[in-house]
């Protein structure tokens, strides 16, 4: 991690503050133009916030949906200014909703609210710029099991009037996609006691996935890095593009962190808009034939 970094969130955890602040404070805000709380549902946690580049990029840039992580009960959109702020200065625009969390909702009350705003931006993201065949879901940590259970579990987005097949790909950061038996009673309340197979993102694999980055940190304690390696063999064995990336020494939180200005040299920000430039975007006949290759029959 840098001097700065590490300097300013121990002065941080001294102080008592949230080191959000100074992610926040830190991040690119005059590269970004925002426009915060818009409804994408009638609930209060059902609103988002959009980052847009301050500068044009010449034509619909990629859009990022990024989901926030919390353990799927806690966190706010607030705190992630800095992620839309980092990567609307790289030419994306982005998008970060709010979703409904325990104990107002157990699963899958934050996947259905996902699929939701992932709909609005289906349906609204060409009125910032956004270009719609270049979708890609981000998350980190419970955000990143959000963004999983929304990309490969087509039956939430299908309820939306949309489907997988629209999304050009997906990242997860640091997440949890096998992590059953439960041991915290809270988890055992938010996803069921046993918890079902179905919460679990890697039952959700099929051969017509979106492409997928996974990253981790080889020093996660919090998720494991096993959840991305499983997640990985699945995907592979099912032949879906994947690209994991395991980096040296990380932890749990360095993986979303590094998306601050604060001078972190982790290339997270670089691989993820490696991976997103890498996209072929799939044309929907060519999905379509491909699935019936597979599966023998059309939607």
């Amino acid at each position: 991690m840098s001097r700065l970094l590490l300097l300013v969130l121990g002065a941080c955890l001294l102080g008592g503050c949230s080191p959000f602040v100074y992610l926040n404070a830190f991040s690119p805000e005059e590269e970004a133009r925002e426009e915060i709380d818009i409804a994408y549902g009638t609930l209060p946690r059902q609103r988002l916030d959009v980052y847009v580049p301050a500068t044009p990029p010449g034509g619909p840039a990629p859009v990022v949906v990024f989901f926030y992580g919390g353990a799927w009960d806690s966190g706010k959109k607030a705190n992630y200014r800095f992620v839309g702020r980092t990567m609307a200065a790289r030419g994306f625009v982005v998008v970060i909703p709010d979703y409904r969390v325990y104990p107002e909702v157990v699963f899958p009350g934050f996947i259905e609210d996902a699929a939701a705003a992932v709909a609005w931006t289906f349906d609204g993201i060409p009125r910032y710029g956004g270009d719609t065949s270049r979708v890609f879901l981000m998350g980190h940590s419970a955000g990143a099991h959000i963004a999983a259970m929304v990309a490969l579990n087509g039956g939430y987005l299908e309820v939306e009037g949309h489907s997988p097949d629209q999304l050009a790909g997906w990242i997860g950061l640091s997440g949890p996609y096998d992590f059953l038996p439960l041991k915290s009673r809270r988890l055992k309340e938010i996803f069921g006691d046993p918890a079902p197979r179905t919460t679990q993102p890697v039952e959700f694999v099929t051969p017509v996935a979106p492409p997928a980055l996974l990253v981790t940190g080889d020093a996660d304690t919090r998720v494991i890095p096993r959840n991305t390696h499983r997640l990985e063999a699945r995907l592979l064995e099912a032949g879906v593009p994947v690209r994991k990336i395991v980096y040296p020494d990380i932890g749990h939180g360095r993986t979303v962190a590094a998306f601050s200005g604060l001078g972190d040299d982790l290339p997270v920000v670089d691989d993820v808009e490696s991976f997103v430039g890498d996209i072929v975007v799939r044309e929907p006949m060519q999905f379509e034939a491909r699935r019936q290759t597979i599966y023998g029959e059309a939607r």
